[in-house]
């Protein structure tokens, strides 16, 4: 089980950038898959997850509305688009794999099984 973050970068405040989380050794249509950020100095903060098993994903309060989380089913990838970029959405973006649906792992780290390196976000002001 494998899974690759990537499509961090530089972005100016306002701007808009595209992550995918590549996953291998598993399908995402059998599982949940969240994303966490954390800034330095500050805790891991979950903000958006998928599954098959909700009705809708799930985003935290800080991304709801700007950002989107769906599922690139030909590239097994679950993608999160970020728009309306502000200074302090800066962070290293990982991904993870949750057993759990939406519903129950949600935001809660210690419910994911796996996770991938992070991708750093910089948004410039």
């Amino acid at each position: 089980v494998q899974l690759q973050a990537s499509g961090g970068g530089l972005v100016q405040s306002g701007g808009s950038l595209r992550l995918s989380c590549e996953a291998s050794g598993f399908s995402v249509d059998y599982y949940a898959i969240g994303w966490f950020r954390q800034a330095p100095g500050k805790e891991r903060e979950g903000i958006a997850c998928i599954s098959s098993s909700d009705k809708d994903p799930y985003y935290g309060d800080s991304v709801k509305g700007r950002f989107t989380i769906y599922v690139d089913h030909a590239k097994n990838s679950v993608n999160l688009q970020l728009n309306s970029l502000k200074p302090e959405d800066a962070a290293v973006y990982s991904c993870a794999r949750s057993p759990l649906a939406c519903a129950y792992s949600g935001p809660y780290s210690s419910r994911y099984d796996y996770w991938g390196q992070g991708t750093l976000v910089t948004v410039s002001s």
